[in-house]
Order: structure tokens, then sequence, then C-alpha cells
């Protein structure tokens, strides 16, 4: 089975697990090293700023 390409850069990811408080379990790029309820808060967070971002490109002129 062909594995899927992540959605999520790797900067992101990074970015995301410092500001969420867990980004010392990952410095060394093992990301099985968080639990589910960390992995949910970091898709929550990235959810959030693609809203974002999203609502900010709606909303320009026209």
């Amino acid at each position: 089975m062909k594995r899927r390409r992540g959605i999520m850069s790797e900067r992101l990811k990074y970015e995301l697990a410092d500001e969420l408080g867990f980004s010392h379990k990952v410095k060394d790029g093992d990301w099985g090293n968080i639990t589910t309820r960390e992995a949910g808060s970091l898709v929550r967070a990235a959810i959030e700023r693609a809203e974002k971002l999203m609502s900010k490109q709606g909303s320009g002129p026209g």
C-alpha cells in the first residue's frame, strides 16, 4: 500500500508542538513519543490555524 504524503509541513508541526508545550518530546524527530491527546491537540491547532487563514483570505476586497 502506498503511503500518503503528509499534508502538514514539518515546520508547522514543530511550531505547533512548541506552542502546545510538548516540543521537547519531538526534538529528535520521533513523533511516536507524543500522547494521543497531544496528537489531537496538534490537529485541532492546525485546523484552527487553517480556518483563520481561510477567513482572512475570504475577507479581502471584492
